[in-house]
């Protein structure tokens, strides 16, 4: 098995996955073989990894997706095998290694956690063969002691695989000596041997002003810190994982092009934005519920979603419909991927109640479609070709549903050989089932130039290789990464 290090957060949000894709990159760096692990994360932005010995691909999360281009492998179900995907308040799909295992509330997600840990504990084995070293990431924090004896994501998981912690705290939401304190007070002792260290992130400013807040830390738990880590500019330029970035969004400079981007309550997959992002010449805004849609955007993308019939029932309360038709009758874009494909059309069918108690909801009617949700889920990497550009794309499925309808007579893609999504009349609405479209350059650039912006086309993968070597070059100068990889057992 190979040797391994774990990563936990005193709190959701505290830069874990950021820090192992940069752990994992600079241990690539100096010829490791190195593989992501994460025993369970909740996001609805999933990627399509691959099934040992299955032709179909399997969902994990877009963090470890991330992780495994760190490392410079392909992406494996087993890397994150228990995913869930939000649906709605209290409830959640369960995915594990990759496949749909049903859907659970969460108090009884609380008593399946028993079950999975199997699942878990295999997919350990498996992403360690062949590696010399696995970095995991953990969920949350591990001082959540009231879910502490069925965990399967943070000390339970640590405790059953012999993997030693290191702990990092988030200085820039304040607190982070209490919050590294606190986590040492409260632990009970198993769970306190485990952990080897910490690390502080995100600290803006002279680092040496910190030196007492390191001692301070020292007297109360008698850890090592391994590092303090600065604000890493380069994340910004990394795929989009988790939903809390979100409300961190917002619009800045004035630029060519003005993309606005409804923030669904199940949004899901948002990171099919990030190349769009990454343009110098386009500002995508992200527009949360009770506000308008900017009307000087040139473009609306409706993303992904989880709950399409909610969330769309929910776009209309928020008069987004509203916006949209003013959009249109202004002569603006809109593109639909996935749920926001569907939320174009006529209507939304659900008569089996895959995805909540609603059953139907009028489409915004921008699009002669209909959609009727089935049970069978479509999970596949794609090769694709825009029909409109003539142009390759890339990108991935991952919907319910099947859509029919006049205006599919002018699809917009062709995935894997077959017609996909459908056309407006007039050219200037398209909605498709392909994910990360987007991360075509030369589609993205003559997408763009149709909306008026010259100029587009970075290569969006090297700018994503080039932000990890940064974060990996940044890590080794301000983390002790000899003793972090030292430490791995």
């Amino acid at each position: 098995m190979a040797k391994a290090i774990m990563l936990q957060g005193t709190g959701s949000d505290v830069g874990k996955t950021v820090l192992v894709a940069g752990l994992c990159r600079a241990a690539r760096n100096r010829g490791l073989k190195v593989r992501p692990f994460k025993p369970q994360n909740m996001s609805n932005n999933a990627a399509v990894a691959d099934i040992p010995g299955d032709d179909s691909g399997g969902e994990i999360g877009r963090a470890q997706w991330l992780q495994a281009i760190a490392c410079g492998v392909a992406p494996s179900v087993h890397m994150n095998p228990v995913l869930l995907k939000p649906q709605t308040d209290v409830g959640a799909q369960v995915v594990v290694q990759g496949k749909v295992f049903g859907e659970a509330k969460a108090r009884d997600y609380q008593a399946l956690k028993g079950r999975l840990m199997d699942a878990v504990l295999e997919s350990w084995g498996k992403v360690g063969e062949g590696a010399d070293l696995v970095i995991v990431e953990g969920a949350g924090s591990p001082a959540e002691i009231n879910l502490r004896s069925r965990d399967i994501a943070n000390m339970g998981f640590a405790t059953r695989a012999n993997v030693p912690v290191i702990l990092v705290g988030d200085i820039d939401r304040g607190g982070v000596i209490a919050s590294v304190a606190g986590t040492h007070l409260i632990l009970p002792e198993e769970d306190r041997r485990m952990i080897v260290g910490y690390v502080i992130n995100k600290f803006r400013g002279d680092v040496s002003l910190f030196d007492d807040g390191i001692k301070a830390i020292d007297n109360f738990t008698g850890w090592r810190c391994f590092g303090v880590v600065p604000w890493l500019k380069a994340a910004a330029r990394l795929p989009s994982e988790d939903s809390v970035v979100l409300e961190r969004l917002a619009s800045g400079e004035k630029r060519a092009l003005k993309i606005a981007v409804p923030m669904l309550g199940r949004i899901a997959n948002f990171d099919d934005l990030d190349p769009l992002k990454a343009e110098p010449q386009v500002d995508v805004v992200f527009v949360p519920p009770g506000q308008r849609l900017p009307e000087d955007a040139g473009l609306v993308v409706i993303p992904g979603s989880k709950s399409t019939i909610g969330d769309l029932i929910k776009f209309r309360e928020n008069g987004w419909d509203r916006d949209l038709l003013a959009h249109r009758k202004r002569g603006g874009h809109v593109v639909g991927i996935c749920g926001g494909f569907q939320m174009l059309g006529r209507v939304v069918r659900d008569p089996d109640g895959i995805e909540g108690s609603a059953t139907e909801a009028e489409g915004l009617g921008l699009l002669d479609i209909e959609t009727v949700m089935e049970p069978e889920k479509t999970v596949r990497n794609a090769s694709a070709r825009s029909v409109p550009f003539g142009l390759p794309l890339e990108g991935y499925e991952i919907h319910l549903g099947r859509t029919t309808g006049p205006d599919m007579a002018r699809p917009s893609a062709v995935i894997n050989g077959a017609d996909d999504g459908a056309i407006s009349a007039d050219g200037k609405v398209f909605g498709t089932y392909l994910h990360g479209l987007f991360s075509a350059d030369a589609f993205r650039a003559k997408f763009l130039e149709s909306l008026g912006v010259k100029g587009g086309g970075i290569d969006y993968r090297a700018e994503v290789e080039k932000a990890l070597d940064e974060i990996a070059a940044e890590l080794e100068i301000h983390l002790d990464c000899d003793a972090i990889f030292g430490l791995a057992r």
